[in-house]
């Protein structure tokens, strides 16, 4: 592929993120089969990540045929924001898409010029499944979208066997092993479980046996994940398919634990990803530079023989059109009845958040996170008793402060706000920079308030 994103009848793909060790020319007759594995909610426990205490030889594996990226993330803390993006190309906030659960029956269409992946891989000659239904022996794929848009046929099918003969297929996996519900009583019936006492928990939770309890099943429920990864991998060797498809693993967004999901921290958006491409990609390579879920957008056209569009924000990972990001660009706007406006800018040393109303604090009524968190009613009940400490206390404050700058590479849990640090300022400058930019580059929807009625049923 040309720097301009035309695609090429020979083209030469590299490792991701490493030296070009392999290199080999595709004809447009390999185009390979592409499977997307969508975990929800997942962040980056997984063993290959040396993550303690999980057991995932499944997803290890895969990291270890493919290319890791170590520092993925989603354009968005939640699912239906993040989906709207990583299946479109484009950030949520340019299509309209930014607010959680939005457009559920009003019929809003995408912007002129935007369309779903599987629609271009169609158009392309592909056969498109989201798999829905048994894969393997109480293994199910759960047949997930959650656009904010209306979309007429995203997909063709709901298995990739329903294609025709000799045709390639794109298919989206979605588990919902790692999402609270009906997953996590699932994943304690398993025989090994995670021990609670022994889980070291982050300086911003207190140290509580509900909260230990909450993480343990968590990691139970990746645990789980894998075991469904391992069934997937199973069901694609057995259908002949697994040497000649092209696979990305990701989560679509951070965990699901207080101040994860649904929050612009590390912890929100930071998601793993891996790609497996026998024959393509380097086995074990790890790619350090920040990726976006939108770049497996863009390389999955790519890898199809798809022009990419213009406008398109994501990039190829590999290839002749690949641009190593400098940093990623993630924002989280209103999360079902609870009105916000965070966005972040982010790179391996530093993250800039601004918030934008700050006077909404981090705990402003969300059903869904007061009824499956709970760790949030321990932290409630402990600050009401005057008992939280130290950096357990700066997620009650009555009050978001206006910027939060962090040294991620110090500070990983994102506890110490350098933005009052007068040695910061200049530094802080530039990413501000980058954030007025992005905004208007991209233009950025969340400037534009959302009107009460459009999300009056979620109150």
């Amino acid at each position: 592929m040309n720097a301009s994103g035309v695609i090429m009848n020979r083209r030469t793909f590299l490792a991701a993120g490493a030296s070009p060790a392999f290199v080999r020319t595709l004809s447009a007759a390999e185009r390979p089969n592409i499977v997307w594995i969508l975990a929800e909610d997942l962040g980056p426990q997984l063993g290959y990540c040396g993550y303690p205490l999980v057991e995932t030889p499944n997803i290890d594996r895969l990291a270890a045929e493919g290319v890791r990226y170590e520092h993925a993330h989603t354009t968005a803390p939640v699912c239906s924001a993040s989906r709207s993006a990583f299946n479109v190309g484009l950030y949520q906030t340019s299509t309209g898409t930014h607010n959680h659960r939005s457009h559920r029956n009003d019929g809003y269409r995408l912007p002129a010029g935007a369309k779903l992946v599987s629609q271009r891989l169609q158009e392309g000659g592909y056969f498109t499944a989201n798999v829905k239904g048994e894969i393997a022996p109480g293994v199910r794929g759960a047949g997930k979208t959650d656009f904010n848009f209306a979309a007429d046929k995203p997909f063709m099918g709901d298995h990739w066997n329903q294609r025709a003969k000799g045709q390639p297929f794109y298919a989206q996996v979605n588990f919902q092993a790692t999402h609270k519900g009906p997953a996590f009583v699932e994943a304690r019936r398993a025989s090994k479980l995670i021990n609670p006492a022994k889980i070291e928990l982050p300086p911003y939770w207190p140290d509580h046996p509900v909260v230990r309890d909450e993480f343990a099943n968590y990691l139970d429920c990746v645990n789980l994940l894998d075991r469904n990864v391992g069934a997937l991998i199973g069901a694609l060797k057995r259908d002949g398919v697994y040497d000649n498809t092209l696979i990305f693993f990701m989560g679509d967004n951070g965990r699901c634990l207080i101040r994860g999901k649904q929050w612009c921290y590390d912890a929100g958006t930071h998601v793993p990803m891996i790609a497996r491409w026998p024959g393509m990609v380097k086995p074990g390579t790890v790619a350090a530079d920040p990726v976006l879920s939108l770049d497996m957008t863009a390389t999955t056209l790519a890898a199809a023989g798809i022009a990419l569009p213009t406008p398109f924000h994501g990039r190829p990972l590999w290839g002749k059109g690949a641009q190593p990001r400098q940093h990623v660009v993630t924002a989280r706007d209103r999360c079902d009845m609870t009105v916000d406006r965070i966005r972040c800018v982010r790179d391996r040393e530093y993250a800039y958040i601004r918030n934008f109303m700050p006077e909404r604090p981090y705990t402003q009524f969300n059903r869904y996170i007061q009824t499956q968190y709970p760790t949030l009613g321990v932290m409630q009940e402990l600050h009401a008793a005057g008992k939280l400490k130290g950096a357990e206390l700066v997620f009650m404050t009555e009050r978001k402060p206006e910027v939060e700058f962090y040294h991620v590479r110090q500070d990983p849990h994102e506890i110490r706000n350098l933005a009052q640090d007068p040695g910061q300022s200049q530094r802080m400058r530039r990413y501000a920079a980058i954030l007025d930019e992005w905004i208007k580059s991209t233009g950025d929807h969340g400037r534009i308030p959302e009107p009460p009625e459009a999300y009056a049923d979620q109150m």
